[in-house]
């Protein structure tokens, strides 16, 4: 993976860095555990999707459905978790207090369900997770990331991943295409070459190509599958 080259110093940033790659995991996923209910042991520190589907995991935090509020793990003082599942939450704490991104560091604020995407997202491409899941329990929602390396070993044909997945995350977030696109590639490896209009990589056998308007925004991506 190629290093991003500066620190993110907003949420904005963040996002636009993490969400396209958090997406494609999302799919890696959906892929292993369907449409499995969950079932979670704090002292384990595992999440369950059934038999041989059990993963260890990081709580971030709660969402509240009657108050529409969102709670950190590190400030939820009633929990009583264990401290090895706050690492990921104290971790994203730590980068909003170097660098001034509220959402990070604000123990609870007001919250939509877009927004645990966002910090699912967020966590999971900052923390090297291997996804992020939404739990529903009912008052509530626990936001947490799962690392597996049955998740990260998903077959997949990037060329059709990525294609697939970057015009799907951007109707999904409000990004800036270009950067976002460049970040995706980057992350799962990929060199990018830029003209003024376009950014290209080579994908597996052939060549994806992205083009963006003078707002920067995605006109169009084309594959050559190379064959």
């Amino acid at each position: 993976m190629t290093p991003d080259p500066s620190p993110a110093q907003t949420e904005q940033e963040l996002l636009e860095r993490y969400a396209a790659l958090a997406f494609d995991r999302q799919t890696d996923l959906h892929e292993v555990i369907g449409d499995n209910d969950w079932n979670a042991d704090m002292t384990a520190g595992t999440i369950s999707f059934g038999p041989g589907l059990v993963f260890p995991v990081q709580v971030l935090g709660t969402f509240s459905h009657a108050s529409e509020t969102w709670l950190w793990a590190w400030a939820n003082a009633q929990s009583n978790l264990p401290p090895r599942l706050l690492g990921q939450a104290q971790q994203l704490r730590e980068y909003g207090e170097q660098h001034g991104i509220e959402m990070l560091t604000a123990p609870d604020f007001d919250a939509t369900m877009q927004d645990l995407h966002v910090i699912g997202s967020i966590a999971s491409g900052m923390c090297g997770a291997s996804a992020y899941y939404l739990a529903n329990y009912g008052q509530g929602t626990m936001v947490v990331t799962i690392k597996s390396e049955q998740i990260d070993q998903v077959p997949k044909i990037d060329f059709a991943r990525i294609s697939t997945v970057f015009p799907q995350v951007i109707s999904v977030f409000e990004l800036r295409h270009r950067p976002a696109f460049i970040h995706y590639l980057t992350q799962k490896g990929y060199s990018t070459t830029e003209t003024a209009d376009t950014v290209s990589a080579a994908v597996d056998s052939g060549t994806l190509t992205a083009t963006f308007d003078d707002l920067g925004r995605l006109s169009s991506l084309r594959g050559d599958s190379g064959s």
